[in-house]
């Protein structure tokens, strides 16, 4: 457990998991925030109202790979551990354009370890023992199911289908090479997809509402009858603190919403949402709609796309008593209300990744 006043480095805290753990740190610890990122088209330092003049926040504008700048901020912040959540994290966009993702998710996660390995062998050896290296990673790298029983233990065999997964596996190993080799005290952890305020609009969830809202296509990939269990960003803040704070070194959980939902289902339940809090008879853009769902495309499907992703969060719940606390249909129209309140967040972002086709993992 760390002093109520310590202080930790988050990289990636400009993204949407990042910004939600910071919010949380913010307001419910005494915790001081290092947020490192570089702010690449999905960083938005916008998703933190009010942290700029919080006493206990610091930004630093920083590249991973930047090893310099890294030993710098360790040296001047003095932090008792790392949650790294700084990668490439789009799949359409590894698809088409891995380099990213290798640059960011391995070569960016190895100057990481090695900055962190440099500062940690110099800390005093309580410091070390109570010195943390959490490693934010994605169900994905399981690859797929193959059916709609079982789901993914943490000791799961990989199997990554995409270049992002790839990415993100080979992340994994190197955290644990790092604990093996060197001894780095490491946490490792797997999350199912996430959804909630402030996600980029190329994820499916603000994607479909943000498509709908303006009367274009609502592109689905295939039959849409992919499978993914969906957890609310604010239930992964709060897992992702709980294991930092309580769970051993070399530990490894899984973090997953109990909320299986076909991809298809999900955009049917965004329509339906969007019919009753933005009725399209009365919007110019949708007037001619009877209902949001009359916008469903189904496109060509993705390559490699998995069918199903399932998380045994059991071991989380056991060991640490976390729970998720979002209902995904309570979860779902919180999210649409949030992104229908708050245009000014998401307009902005409207760049032509807006009219791309439907993201989900």
């Amino acid at each position: 457990m760390p002093s109520p006043s310590a202080t930790v480095l988050i990289t990636g805290g400009a993204g949407f998991i990042g910004s939600a753990l910071i919010r949380h740190l913010l307001a419910d610890t005494g915790i001081t925030v290092v947020n490192i990122d570089k702010l690449t088209y999905a960083g938005n330092l916008a998703s933190l109202p009010g942290a700029e003049s919080h006493p206990r926040y610091h930004f630093s504008r920083t590249d991973i790979g930047d090893a310099a700048a890294l030993d710098a901020l360790f040296t001047r912040f003095e932090p008792c551990g790392v949650i790294h959540l700084a990668a490439e994290s789009h799949v359409d966009r590894a698809i088409s354009a891995p380099a990213a993702f290798i640059d960011t998710n391995i070569v960016g996660s190895y100057t990481l370890l090695e900055a962190t390995r440099y500062y940690w062998q110099r800390l005093p050896e309580n410091a070390q023992r109570q010195f943390r290296f959490h490693h934010v990673s994605t169900d994905e790298v399981y690859g797929d199911l193959h059916g709609r029983s079982g789901r993914f233990a943490e000791n799961a065999a990989y199997a990554p289908s995409s270049p992002y997964a790839a990415s993100k596996a080979a992340a994994d190993h190197l955290v644990r090479a790092w604990q093996r080799t060197y001894g780095l005290p490491v946490l490792l952890s797997h999350c199912s997809n996430n959804y909630g305020p402030y996600q980029f609009p190329e994820k499916l969830i603000p994607h479909i509402i943000i498509n709908a809202l303006h009367g274009r296509p609502l592109p689905v990939y295939g039959h849409g009858l992919q499978i993914r269990d969906w957890l609310h960003v604010d239930d992964h803040a709060c897992a992702l603190w709980t294991i930092f704070c309580r769970a051993q070194a070399g530990a490894h959980y899984h973090i997953g919403g109990h909320n299986e939902q076909r991809n298809l289902d999900v955009v049917h339940a965004i329509c339906t949402l969007l019919d009753q809090l933005h009725p399209p008879a009365l919007h110019p853009a949708t007037a001619h709609l009877k209902t949001h769902a009359e916008l469903i495309t189904h496109v060509a499907d993705r390559p490699g796309h998995d069918g199903r992703y399932a998380i045994d969060a059991g071991k989380i719940e056991r060991e640490l008593g976390w729970r998720p606390q979002h209902h995904f249909a309570n979860g779902l129209h919180h999210t649409v209300a949030w992104y229908l309140n708050n245009p000014q967040w998401w307009q902005p972002l409207l760049h032509p990744q807006a009219d791309t086709t439907e993201t989900a993992s």
